[in-house]
């Protein structure tokens, strides 16, 4: 049974019928996974072929279990001229493809055998829409973050003295599983590469990492060079924990910290500053405020504090302290200095102030908010402050 209504699939099949209209298009077609189950509820392999005036066509490869009068199976995209003239539809002459996310090949291969219509992008358009949730998507995120929260809570009865700061991640991945995740982190774009989270002990929250995350990490292996470093967790030091909130296909995104006994003053006090933030940001960021305006308020309250140097990364600082949520992780809005972007009521967005100090590690918290035109909405309620673990 599908999770997405059907209200939810007719508004968004409709919004790209006008936004073919718009661009003097005569169709669309969408093939990547995530968008096919958000016009769907479900995901093949193959084509949706969206027309202005018309039910969408599915070109269907696999799997071979899907029916319907608008359903045609295929085996490559050089048969879709005729399977289109079966349905008395002309081939087009302008089309819109997920140009961001297509290898070129394939979109050199659609272009061909279309007999070489032009060809112009709708992924932001896609990635447009999805930013503004409905009801259903909004509660689905909510239902992630409770199960989010509730894996959290068990993370101090998982630590044992000595284990390494792997240990520690997998034995929350098994928890994640029991709850219900789904164990899978989707994310847009390259160098996007993750598993189910990262943890980032003491000075690995120092190293710089290739991929596109607030903070890196070195990892276990330089395949993949993010995250937990396989090393012994050292008492004084904190444990930022940023795992995959993925127990629906909507996901929530939060972090918080620990720490292996006490820590420093100086790290307590960053850690406040950056709950004051979320505090203050509350009220700050609601329905027609722009995205760079979140970021600069954040900005100055860390200058206030003379803490600019460690937000967000020392030796590689990220330019951005949130991002919006749902069926990928890194969703518009980008919450960003350049951002042109205007916050919408019902956007959800993940709002992550974090700091990072030599010889103790990261400390801060991610929240996932819904956008409202009061403030945000926390979703994710979970205790804030360090946690001690013994």
């Amino acid at each position: 049974m599908t999770l997405v209504s059907r209200k939810d699939i007719e508004k968004r099949i409709q919004q790209i019928q006008q936004h073919i209209v718009h661009q003097k298009a005569d169709a669309c077609i969408v093939s990547t996974p995530v968008n096919l189950y958000y016009l769907n509820g479900q995901i093949f392999d193959g084509y949706m072929y969206i027309m202005p005036d018309k039910e969408p066509l599915l070109f269907v490869k696999r799997p071979v279990n899907i029916d319907g009068d608008n359903v045609e199976y295929i085996r490559k995209p050089e048969q879709l001229p005729d399977l289109l003239k079966k349905h008395n539809i002309a081939t087009p002459k302008r089309i819109l493809l997920e140009k961001d996310v297509l290898p070129f090949n394939v979109v050199m291969r659609f272009q061909k055998a279309l007999n070489m219509p032009e060809l112009k992008n709708i992924s932001g358009f896609m990635r447009e829409i999805r930013s503004v949730k409905s009801d259903d998507e909004l509660a689905q995120i909510r239902k992630s973050a409770i199960s989010h929260s509730n894996v959290y809570k068990q993370i101090p009865s998982l630590y044992r003295h000595g284990m390494t700061d792997l240990e520690l991640q997998i034995e929350i991945e098994y928890i994640m599983r029991k709850e219900g995740s789904i164990g899978s982190f989707r994310t847009f774009g390259g160098n996007m590469d993750i598993y189910m989270g990262s943890l980032l002990a003491g000075d690995n929250a120092q190293v710089s990492s290739p991929f596109d995350f607030a903070l890196g990490g070195k990892g276990i292996d330089p395949l993949l060079p993010l995250g937990s470093a396989n090393k012994t967790l050292k008492q004084g030091t904190t444990i930022m924990i940023d795992m995959a909130g993925n127990y629906t296909p909507y996901l929530d995104d939060m972090t918080r910290t620990f720490s292996v006994g006490e820590i420093p003053e100086e790290a307590q006090h960053a850690h406040q500053l950056s709950i004051d933030i979320h505090n203050e940001i509350i009220g700050f960021a609601k329905e027609g405020v722009a995205c760079s305006d979140v970021y600069e308020r954040t900005m100055e309250m860390v200058i206030d504090n003379k803490m600019e140097k460690y937000f967000m990364g020392t030796t590689q600082q990220a330019r951005f302290v949130g991002h919006g949520v749902g069926l990928e992780i890194n969703e518009p809005p980008v919450l960003a200095p350049r951002s042109r972007e205007i916050l919408k009521k019902n956007m959800a967005i993940a709002f992550e102030p974090k700091f990072v100090l030599p010889g103790i590690g990261a400390v801060g918290i991610e929240n996932t908010y819904f956008v409202t035109e009061f403030g945000l909405d926390k979703i994710t309620i979970c205790e804030e402050n360090i946690i001690v673990l013994q």
